[in-house]
């Protein structure tokens, strides 16, 4: 009782906030009509692995021609929204505006994404460089996995993989250059990973060539199976502005 009675006084003093628009909305994690509507939820059909929208329905091992003619090193990745509308502001606020509460809202749509319960699952953020870290204050990915380990009941490791290479903006090169510029940027601690089931967490997925190098690394270091569960995912056609913000 005590507890109703505290949480709609502070609902009065600090009412819950559309997470894109900031319009005053009904619940906490909980988008606006508006912006809902804005979303653009990827879902099936797909390709089988990178998880790439289909135009028309197709087999449910269908791959599109990129991972048919190169499989990528990770099993399977998807993401929960398309990277545009109401999901830009959400993305960037809480990746460059230290809007750290929006890990919550994020985690519970990309935990209807994750793989199938197995033994032996690992849950690992992509990592930022020690420069990104100190300017950022926080690693936007560790956030999302700790906020899908509370609410999945998997373990985390968040020192499981570290960047190596300095993280430098990759803004109006082509996808064959960031393929180029992510190859070799992280190392992987055999000790955590070996036999495990890794999910790599991360909050955009843009060429894929971020995830396709820690993806790499983590089966080098022994790691069972990798599979990838972002919150957004920036598709070919998407504008080149999106794409560059969220990096």
């Amino acid at each position: 009782m005590f507890r109703r009675a505290a949480d709609a006084l502070l609902d009065l003093v600090l009412p819950p906030r559309c997470p894109s628009c900031r319009e005053i909305v009904v619940e906490d994690r909980r988008f606006c009509s508006a912006c809902w509507q804005q979303l653009s939820f990827l879902t099936d059909p797909c390709c089988a692995i990178c998880g790439l929208p289909f135009d028309v329905e197709m087999a449910a091992a269908a791959q599109c021609g990129a991972c048919a003619d190169t499989p990528p090193p990770y099993r399977r990745a998807r993401a929960a929204f398309r990277y545009e509308g109401a999901v830009v502001p959400v993305l960037l606020g809480f990746k460059h505006a230290a809007r750290t509460h929006l890990a919550l809202l994020m985690a519970e749509q990309m935990l209807r994404l994750m793989p199938a319960t197995e033994a032996d699952q690992l849950l690992v953020p992509i990592p930022l460089d020690t420069r990104r870290l100190r300017q950022r204050g926080y690693n936007q990915a560790g956030l999302l996995a700790l906020a899908l380990a509370r609410l999945s009941g998997i373990p985390m490791a968040l020192s499981a993989m570290q960047r190596v290479k300095p993280t430098h903006s990759t803004a109006g090169l082509g996808r064959a250059a960031r393929f180029r510029a992510a190859k070799g940027a992280f190392r992987a601690d055999r000790t955590r990973v070996e036999g495990r089931r890794v999910v790599l967490v991360d909050d955009v997925m843009t060429t894929g060539a971020t995830v396709n190098s820690a993806a790499a690394i983590l089966v080098r270091s022994g790691a069972a199976s990798v599979d990838v569960v972002t919150f957004a995912r920036a598709l070919p056609t998407d504008r080149k502005e999106f794409i560059t913000a969220a990096e």
